[in-house]
């Protein structure tokens, strides 16, 4: 679980980062899931967009998917959301 000053701290890091992933109409596919464990993997942070196509609601599908990914929702603006999750080699290190 984050804390308000984790959460904040994290905001700001997305603020910089591209969009990695894209959902498109076909919703939350296994193929979608398996790019963001692996961008996951790497980065901790991950930036995902839900395409015009997609009749979804971001933060459901954020909260879906960070469950699915044992992740932890960040945020959510427009048609994006963010997701963090500790890599086993830390890459971001969250303030206390």
């Amino acid at each position: 679980m984050l804390t308000g000053k984790q959460r904040s701290y994290l905001k700001s890091l997305a603020m910089k980062l591209d969009t990695a992933v894209f959902i498109g109409k076909a919703g939350l596919t296994e193929n979608v899931l398996t790019e963001m464990d692996n961008y996951l993997e790497a980065h901790e942070l991950v930036k995902v967009k839900l395409q015009e196509g997609a009749e979804l609601d971001p933060k459901d599908t954020a909260n879906e998917a960070a469950a699915k990914l044992g992740a932890e929702f960040v945020q959510a603006i427009g048609r994006k959301f963010v997701l963090y999750r500790p890599a086993e080699e830390k890459v971001i290190v969250l303030p206390r």
